[in-house]
């Protein structure tokens, strides 16, 4: 009796550790399904493994992370500059994110080149 319980309590565990491991390894996450704390996390957790030698094309992080919370274009001739920013720390809980909430990821033609402080410089010298 004892024996057959014991099966029973490993194949249950064993079932258990199968769909632990479908769910880490397969599933997606969705930004826009993610409570704003969460969200805030996985934005800046993804910024973070950003290496200066990735080639990033901006439909990758708007699939990745989703709509961002704010972003500026400008653009002359060929050249496109756009400005995309994901809120990555709370700074006031005012229910209104603003720019030094956000990490700026500057992407020119659709290809990532700067993140952080130094794209929102490189953004406003823009066509300068």
């Amino acid at each position: 009796m004892i024996k057959k319980v014991l099966q029973y309590v490993f194949l249950g565990l064993a079932v258990y550790g199968v769909i632990v491991y479908l769910v880490i390894n397969f599933y997606k996450d969705d930004p826009q399904a993610m409570i704003w704390q969460d969200r805030e996390a996985f934005n800046k957790r993804y910024i973070s493994k950003l290496k200066p030698d990735m080639i990033i094309e901006l439909d990758e992080v708007l699939e990745t992370l989703g709509s961002p919370d704010l972003t500026y274009v400008k653009s002359e001739g060929e050249r496109v500059v756009q400005i995309v920013f994901y809120r990555t720390q709370l700074v006031k809980p005012d229910g209104i994110t603003t720019q030094d909430e956000c990490t700026g990821l500057l992407f020119e033609n659709g290809k990532l080149t700067l993140w952080g402080a130094g794209a929102i410089v490189a953004y406003d010298k823009a066509f300068e």
